[in-house]
C-alpha cells in the first residue's frame, strides 16, 4: 500500500502551499497529516474546530476540504503575513481568522469548548497544555503533529517533544493513539 498515491490535495491547499513557498515558509504540515485532518474531521459533522497555529493555511484547507457546511473552524496565528496568505486564498465562512498570540487567545478563550483541536505551534501543545485539553468537549479529538524528530528542530527541542509525550502517556481521561507515522502523530479523544 502507498500512502502516498491518489490522496487528492485539496485545490486550496495547493495554492496556499504555492503561496507559501514562494514567500519562503516552508513548515506547513505534510500531506499525510492534511489528509488525516481531512478524514478526522468529516467523521464530526456540525463540528466546532480550533487550531492553534494557521501558518499559512495550508492544513486550514485540509480542514476546510473535511467539513460539513454546519461545522465552524477557529483558526489562530499570530504572523500577520502568514495569515494574509490563507485570507487571499480561504474565503469561506465557516473560518474565522484570528491574528494573536496563541497563548493570548487561549488565556480568553477558556469557555469555550471544540470537537476537534488541532495544536499545530507552541501554545495548546507546549504552553498552555492543560488550559487547551479542557477547551475539549467529552468525545472531541485533540490532535499534534511534528512528535518525530524534525530536520528544522532547534537544540534540545527533542527533550521538550519526549517530555510532552511522557505527560500524555499518564494523562487521565483521554484513549491515546500514538502514529509513528507522517512526522509523527498522537490523537487524543476525550473520554
Amino acid at each position: 500500500m502507498d500512502d502516498q498515491h491518489n490522496m487528492n490535495i485539496p485545490p486550496l491547499a495547493r495554492e496556499v502551499k504555492a503561496k507559501a513557498e514562494a514567500r519562503g515558509f516552508t513548515m506547513s504540515c505534510d500531506n499525510l497529516t492534511g489528509q488525516l485532518l481531512r478524514g478526522l474531521i468529516a467523521s464530526k459533522p456540525h463540528a466546532r474546530i480550533l487550531e492553534l497555529g494557521t501558518g499559512a493555511g495550508y492544513s486550514t484547507a485540509w480542514i476546510l476540504e473535511g467539513m460539513d457546511q454546519a461545522s465552524t473552524l477557529t483558526t489562530v496565528e499570530y504572523d500577520e503575513e502568514l495569515v494574509a496568505i490563507a485570507r487571499s486564498t480561504i474565503q469561506d465562512e465557516r473560518v474565522a481568522f484570528h491574528v494573536c498570540d496563541g497563548a493570548v487567545f487561549i488565556e480568553q478563550q477558556l469557555a469555550q469548548r471544540y470537537d476537534v483541536i488541532f495544536a499545530d505551534t507552541w501554545p495548546g501543545k507546549f504552553n498552555l497544555l492543560e488550559e487547551t485539553l479542557s477547551m475539549l468537549k467529552p468525545n472531541g479529538l485533540y490532535i499534534i503533529d511534528d512528535l518525530n524528530p524534525q530536520p528544522n528542530w532547534p537544540e534540545g527541542h527533542g527533550d521538550k517533544v519526549h517530555a510532552l509525550i511522557e505527560y500524555l502517556d499518564q494523562r487521565d481521561g483521554f484513549h491515546r493513539i500514538k502514529l509513528d507515522w507522517s512526522t509523527g502523530l498522537m490523537i487524543l479523544t476525550r473520554i
